[in-house]
């Protein structure tokens, strides 16, 4: 079926673009949800968003891999924007469409501490260290309640991701390494290793090249927090205060870019030009490039245009490529392939949209828009028995396509 929404696929720049006019309204990213923590014996409010209905198939239930953020509150818009930017504006394709779970915080200092610190430290203001160490119960929260609630309630995928900062980061890097297998990629950004005198930090170092990093991704960002001077080397050589912070996070990265892993994806940066506070913005969306570098889909105009060039089996060699990645089958929007057949049509490649409304009957078998829109191919290449078969499959799995009884109504008075 033709999509209903004006779309322009511009192959001079290789990208699907559609519009449509927005009702008047607000404008939302998100909404805020909330379960009750047994473990935690609290209330806890969770801010989701879900990628907009029209970016997902009329037709085709959509599931979205889902990025945990951690001081959700602060960091919701931003992650979502930028995801939402790399997924869907434009037609790009960088990463994939995610559900981002935004967790705000009720006691940012126990919840986002894995340890409880002694009040010896000048980092630490009084009353901190008291409360401090619940981590552990926090990560029994994420996995035990939080998790299965999400993949209960929203269109999942098994990716997960988790992002956090400062505290959140220290949290990310504790969650990796005791417990690896509950995300798949895991961002720390400009994470407090100082924290209980480098406790998580020296058991990881003298963990050994174990088992925790297999097969997980792992960015670090780390921020210029040694004021004017922008030389690691020289805040190694420090041993003051001033650079306590960014010195226990480069000792992580020295440790874990020696790590003989093949199968431990890992990159550090560091941002001589942004603060504690700032980094988070640029971090995030640098992690998100290295993470799917592997998914962006790239159609040149030769494959458009060149008769040789089977376009679907390009498309569907890239697919399988992503899933290998992903650990699990990973399909193209089905809207996708629909409205760039169309425009295949409307270029008069009728060959090349057969493939591709064909490519959609392979992986959508059970969706009558797939048939319905392969007989609108047939129809255009004059192939009327062809086109009546799909109209007739259409029908077969959605007995109420007012579209489709009209088209095989009409080719049946013709004949």
């Amino acid at each position: 079926m033709a999509p209903r929404n004006s779309v322009v696929l511009l192959f001079v720049a290789f990208i699907l673009c559609s519009s449509s006019a927005q009702p008047i309204g607000d404008v939302k990213i998100g909404h805020i949800d909330s379960l009750y923590s047994k473990i935690l014996n609290e209330p806890r409010q969770i801010w989701v968003h879900v990628p907009a209905g029209e970016d997902a198939s009329m037709y085709e239930k959509a599931t979205y891999p889902v990025v945990y953020l951690l001081d959700g509150d602060a960091h919701f818009s931003s992650v979502v924007g930028m995801i939402e930017q790399l997924s869907s504006v434009n037609g790009n394709t960088n990463c994939p469409k995610m559900i981002v779970v935004g967790i705000p915080n009720t006691n940012r200092t126990r919840d986002l501490t894995p340890s409880q610190a002694a009040a010896d430290h000048p980092f630490i203001p009084p009353g901190m260290a008291a409360q401090s160490g619940g981590g552990e119960k926090f990560t029994e929260f994420i996995e035990k309640e939080l998790i299965p609630y999400i993949d209960a309630t929203y269109p999942t995928e098994p990716f997960r991701m988790l992002i956090g900062h400062s505290f959140g980061g220290l949290m990310v890097i504790n969650t990796l390494f005791n417990h690896p297998d509950l995300f798949h990629a895991y961002l720390a950004i400009d994470p407090s290793m100082w924290w209980d005198h480098q406790k998580l930090l020296k058991a990881i170092k003298a963990s050994g090249d174990g088992d925790p990093f297999h097969d997980k991704w792992l960015y670090v960002g780390i921020a210029n927090t040694m004021g004017a001077s922008k030389d690691t080397t020289m805040a190694m050589r420090d041993t003051t205060l001033t650079s306590e912070h960014i010195r226990n996070i480069i000792y992580l990265n020295r440790y874990l870019e020696h790590l003989d892993h093949a199968a431990f994806q890992y990159q550090a940066k560091f941002y001589p030009d942004d603060s504690h506070g700032s980094v988070p913005l640029i971090a995030t969306y640098d992690a998100i490039r290295y993470f799917f570098d592997f998914y962006a889909l790239s159609i040149e105009l030769e494959d458009v245009m060149n008769p040789a060039v089977n376009l679907a089996t390009k498309i569907e060699q890239h697919y399988e490529q992503v899933s290998k990645k992903f650990g699990y089958e990973k399909k193209p929007d089905e809207s996708f392939i629909n409205q760039m057949g169309y425009q295949l049509i409307s270029m008069q490649q009728l060959a090349k949209a057969e493939q591709l409304f064909q490519l959609n009957v392979r992986y959508f078998p059970d969706n009558f828009n797939v048939y319905d829109s392969l007989g609108d191919c047939y129809l255009a290449m004059g192939e009327k028995d062809k086109a009546k078969i799909n109209f007739q499959l259409a029908l077969s799995h959605n007995p109420d396509s007012v579209e489709s009884k009209r088209k095989l109504g009409e080719l049946m008075k013709n004949n």
